[in-house]
């Protein structure tokens, strides 16, 4: 085997990585996050987390993607290790999948054209055709992501034919024959190699493809191969181990629970096998010359029978891991319910639909810190409390720090395969959360007024305080309505915000001629006034950011990246008919009204 033969082996093997990664970024794409978010809702036992961790990995192929996301569910705290468990065993028996597709390697075509066209030197190319063809003339999104399969499909086997290609010579390599008879009567030596060369590439799919591969020699007996497998399914927990390096107590012990999983089930076929071979059982196979259906078949059944033996011992796998990883008796879990800033998980980013939906929630969380923060600011007016204020700005302390890891996490997001619809609502994702974290600036700048109000010993009149409440009723209810409006996706709050917005702005204009006119005739000083003028400006600019979130909505329910904002507003200002007028009235009723019968002085 010399320099050029290696060059092609792992050049067949990049082949095979890089189709294996498009066939599962295209399928990712194609189900939209569906399946991942299925694995949140349908775990509710282990059965059900067995099957559903089956279909998900065979339908993206790929169990290491599967159990990265687990860990990263779990972490977030999405899912209970004990749901963790029946996943990642059905994510065990779901990579066997790839093995058997890839097992058409052993296809004999021989005078039939109806099987010569599923051989993979056929069908390979054939498919590849296909994909190319809808990516480059197809401009619809989903013939596009078929394409993607298609073309990852292809260059998948190309891959595989290359490797096989590449290996032809070994069969009558001495070396190499030697080496698997060491591992036939030494399978601990297997299993080492197995488990190394697993572990480097990170994907026991296709290491089991190099094996195959490697079959097309005639060279590998049984009695040397199967301890190469066993060591695959080992080798393969090596991404779920480094995925939970950094993450909380609970994902470490799901990526333990996948590692004790599969060691154990090693062990036991391990085992079995050597007792069974020194009975004479595998006598009649055991140095019989394995095929790529085989080795599949082979991998298949070990993850079945390992899943049948252990399932019933779930609970015992999963206080395995609890005692491996000890809770510390100084440990206390950091609150962070609220933010759920845990949810933003590099993990996640192998699935851009289902990170998506963790960075809504968080953005829903940051919009009730903000409503929740202009509630107490505003109280402070009126009953000013140091100990509150200190909470205040713990709070928007948080908003800011919500803001920029939502915003770092979003900048790796944009770098992933985002689909047309992710894009959409990345950007208006991006601009939601500039608004809520505006509005949450524009009440600690009540609460700096506040503050000097309070320092300055100075009160405002009895007439300014009250018109103060019922500007700040408005302005709550139309955070209120904005928060509903983007939590919801509800229209019929977001076309509402819009006139509650003119409202206000009215109100203002009222309230400021008003205070003007205290200040002519003596009845505010100059101090007071400046603070109050600057109150009526924060809380008009907040109705101004509500208006953002409403029209930003609106534009993303009609698919539309952006919105021209201005042109919206002329437009159902300009309107006389409709919802716009009747909720005009009914605000002019709730908060004008009430505006107006006070006295000017």
């Amino acid at each position: 085997m010399n320099f050029f033969t290696v060059v092609s082996l792992f050049g067949g093997l990049a082949l095979f990585l890089y189709g294996m990664h498009e066939m599962s970024a295209g399928l990712e794409k194609f189900s939209g996050g569906a399946l991942e978010r299925t694995l949140q809702k349908f775990t509710s036992n282990i059965f059900k987390g067995v099957l559903f961790g089956l279909v998900v990995t065979a339908l993206i192929q790929s169990s290491s993607a599967t159990t990265v996301l687990i860990v990263g569910l779990v972490n977030a705290g999405i899912i209970k290790l004990k749901q963790a468990v029946g996943i990642l065993m059905g994510a065990n028996i779901g990579t066997t999948v790839t093995g058997q597709i890839t097992r058409l390697l052993d296809l004999d075509a021989t005078g039939n054209p109806i099987l010569e066209f599923f051989k993979p030197s056929t069908l390979a190319p054939l498919v590849a055709v296909i994909g190319i063809i809808l990516i480059m003339f197809c401009k619809g999104k989903n013939q596009k992501i078929i394409g993607q399969i298609a073309m990852g499909f292809g260059v998948l086997f190309t891959g595989l034919l290359n490797m096989s290609a590449s290996v032809e010579p070994l069969k009558d390599n001495p070396v190499f024959l030697g080496i698997l008879e060491k591992f036939s009567a030494f399978p601990i030596l297997g299993l080492l190699a197995g488990i190394v060369i697993t572990a480097i590439i990170q994907s026991s799919s296709a290491s089991v493809g190099m094996l195959q591969a490697l079959s097309s020699t005639g060279a590998l007996t049984f009695g040397s191969t199967y301890p190469i497998i066993l060591g695959q399914n080992i080798g393969t927990c090596v991404t779920s181990l480094i995925s939970s390096i950094g993450a909380n107590k609970n994902a470490k012990r799901t990526a333990a629970v996948h590692i004790y999983f599969n060691v154990i089930g090693t062990l036991i076929f391990l085992v079995a096998m050597t007792i069974l071979h020194m009975l004479g059982v595998f006598d009649g196979i055991w140095n019989q010359a394995m095929s790529s259906g085989d080795i599949a078949n082979f991998h298949t059944v070990f993850n079945i029978v390992t899943t049948l033996l252990l399932l019933p011992f779930a609970s015992a796998l999963e206080k395995l891991a609890v005692v491996t990883i000890k809770d510390k008796p100084s440990e206390e879990d950091e609150d962070e319910v609220a933010t759920g800033l845990e949810g933003l998980d590099d993990r996640f980013l192998v699935s851009p639909t289902l990170a998506l939906n963790h960075c809504s929630t968080i953005v829903g969380n940051m919009g009730k810190k903000s409503l929740k923060n202009f509630h107490a600011s505003i109280k402070q007016i009126r009953e000013y409390d140091p100990k509150k204020i200190e909470r205040i700005q713990e709070r928007e302390n948080t908003i800011d720090m919500m803001e920029d890891s939502l915003g770092n996490y979003m900048v790796k997001l944009a770098d992933c395969e985002l689909s047309d619809d992710d894009n959409k609502q990345l950007t208006y994702l991006l601009h939601i959360i500039s608004e809520f974290e505006r509005i949450g600036d524009y009440s600690i700048n009540l609460v700096e007024q506040a503050t000097i109000l309070n320092d300055k010993k100075i009160k405002f009149s009895e007439n300014a305080q009250t018109e103060l409440k019922v500007l700040a009723s408005a302005v709550e209810e139309i955070i209120t309505l904005s928060l509903q409006t983007y939590e919801q996706m509800d229209l019929v709050a977001a076309v509402r915000v819009e006139p509650l917005e003119e409202t206000i702005d009215s109100i203002q204009e009222i309230l400021k001629s008003r205070h003007i006119e205290r200040l002519k005739t003596g009845l505010c000083t100059v101090d007071t006034g400046v603070i109050y003028l600057d109150l009526l400006t924060n809380l008009e600019r907040i109705s101004d950011h509500c208006s953002n979130i409403a029209v930003y909505t609106i534009g993303a329910h009609l698919g539309k990246s952006e919105i021209n904002r201005h042109e919206y507003i002329q437009k159902i200002h300009n309107s006389k008919e409709g919802s716009y007028v009747s909720d005009m009235q009914y605000f002019y009723q709730k908060y004008t009204a009430l505006i107006e019968q006070e006295e000017s002085f």
